[in-house]
């Protein structure tokens, strides 16, 4: 599957050597989800399915789902998707054809999905380390800009005390 913010592209490569072929694209919608699984049963009944796509902005919310009803589904590495070289031509048809191609033939590379959990408090911690570097970015700038206008705090003080802010 090639997923994006509002679309997901599906292709299906059944076992064996056959070309894989576009099925359809969906909204991005847990219940157009839910209506995918159940028509590729009904249209493969008792074959095994198998989803997968590529990490992404998207993060796991497709993959938590698709478990949830049951499936196995792989969320796979882009770095490590295999691709021709001088291969740029990118679309979702073909971009969700190649994926169900790799994943027949094994040749994609999971990567690990931290559970409910985990991915909050990755968020988390994530959100705090953006926060912390604008930090420092703006005491940069406010050192700068200081520094610009013939001020200067000495140097055998601390910055960022009361004592410091008082003085700006």
């Amino acid at each position: 599957m090639d997923t994006h913010n509002d679309t997901i592209s599906v292709g299906v490569a059944e076992a064996g050597r056959g070309e894989p072929v576009y099925e359809r694209e969906i909204a991005n919608e847990p219940r157009k989800v839910f209506k995918l699984v159940e028509h590729l049963h009904q249209r493969y009944e008792g074959q095994e399915l198998l989803w997968c796509y590529e990490a992404g902005p998207c993060g796991y919310v497709l993959y938590h789902q698709l478990m949830e009803l049951g499936e196995e589904c792989q969320v796979v590495a882009p770095s490590k998707t295999p691709r021709k070289p001088g291969d740029r031509v990118k679309t979702d048809r073909r971009d969700a054809l190649i994926l169900a191609r790799q994943l027949r033939s094994g040749d994609l590379t999971a990567v690990w999905v931290p559970d409910s959990e985990q991915e909050a408090m990755r968020d988390l911690t994530r959100t705090r380390d953006d926060f912390k570097a604008q930090e420092q970015k703006a005491r940069q700038q406010l050192n700068a800009f200081v520094l610009r206008h013939g001020r200067h705090w000495p140097t055998d003080k601390t910055r960022w005390t009361r004592t410091h802010y008082n003085w700006l």
